[in-house]
């Protein structure tokens, strides 16, 4: 994890417990000796979130509906913190001196598809001073986004929420002719259909299971199990058909939030043409890519489209390896 990363020495629960009590009923003892909760069960994570956003980064409110994303802290944050060591590196003297100082009251961010749960806006905000806007297609999300803008005094004046009307654009409609910002930012549909996000979500739930095993020999997870997305409840909407047995999994999630036409790369590929239409408003696009094998065919897109820079950053979470691409039309 980033060195910044407040959750790279794994969730402290007994803390936790003490400034955010309604997590205790939720603990249990792995055999590994330490205290952790059963992430198997979407409250019991869910409660979690609420406690680490409480404890960590001053939240009074946050809460999501049922059947929304529920992600994992630590990795978000890695975004947050590889887009502000992207700022310092590229910025001029001036604007460097003061980023390098951890915090800029002048970066400005917009999050395409903030989602119900508004974690990066909440992070980036908290950690280092920024605004954002953020963006979503999902009329329920939107709602939730903003309550959680509305109801916390530190967000107050640094994160507001626009809804996106038109589902076939990405920053068109929600960018404004004079609007500037200094980044973009998107964790992108990864699947191509329904059912391929449904047999991921099978299969993380069974490596989960496995994993858990192979560690403590019972069915709870250990603290450093933090690398894991956990999805509250099942597929719904156009994938109300594939519910049922798989109810009770956690990796799922609105269909809007797991899988789009093309799949991940088809939708960074989209996000790079439209890009080139609001050049002039942002300072740099950067978007997360989950697949290693989809970093040649999007550079070639974005070499294609013009852009004078573009960079790959790398992350890490324990055994697993994510990383995001950053691209700008500025010389």
């Amino acid at each position: 994890m980033h060195p910044k990363n407040l959750h790279k020495n794994g969730y402290p629960m007994d803390t936790l417990c003490q400034t955010y009590p309604a997590l205790k009923s939720f603990l249990v003892r792995a055999k590994s000796g330490n205290t952790s909760i059963d992430f198997t069960s979407p409250k019991a994570v869910k409660v979690l979130n609420s406690a680490l956003l409480h404890h960590y980064y001053r939240l009074e409110y946050w809460d999501i509906p049922d059947g929304y994303l529920c992600p994992p802290v630590p990795g978000r944050a890695d975004y947050i913190h590889g887009i502000a060591d992207l700022l310092k590196s590229t910025s001029s003297s001036a604007q460097g001196e003061q980023r390098q100082q951890g915090k800029d009251q002048n970066v400005r961010g917009l999050d395409i598809g903030v989602g119900a749960n508004a974690i990066y806006p909440i992070i980036g905000v908290t950690s280092y001073d920024w605004s954002f806007v953020g963006s979503d297609v999902d009329d329920v999300a939107v709602k939730s986004a903003k309550a959680i803008a509305s109801k916390n005094s530190v967000l107050a004046h640094k994160f507001q929420v626009r809804k996106q009307a038109n589902r076939a654009s990405i920053f068109n409609g929600v960018i404004e002719a004079n609007e500037r910002f200094t980044f973009t930012m998107c964790n992108p549909p990864f699947h191509k259909s329904a059912q391929e996000a449904l047999s991921g979500t099978r299969r993380k739930t069974s490596n989960l299971t496995r994993n858990k095993q192979k560690r403590s020999g019972t069915k709870f997870t250990d603290n450093h199990e933090q690398g894991f997305g956990h999805r509250i409840s099942k597929l719904q909407g156009k994938n109300a058909a594939y519910q049922g047995k798989d109810a009770n999994l956690n990796f799922a999630g609105q269909a809007n939030e797991l899988w789009c036409e093309g799949g991940e790369l088809a939708f960074i590929q989209r996000m790079v043409k439209e890009s080139v239409s609001v050049k002039d408003n942002v300072e740099w696009f950067t978007c997360l890519v989950s697949k290693s094998a989809h970093l040649k065919p999007i550079k070639t897109s974005i070499d294609y489209y013009g852009a004078a820079q573009c960079k790959v950053i790398d992350m890490g979470q324990g055994s697993k390896l994510s990383r995001f691409v950053a691209w700008t039309f500025s010389r």
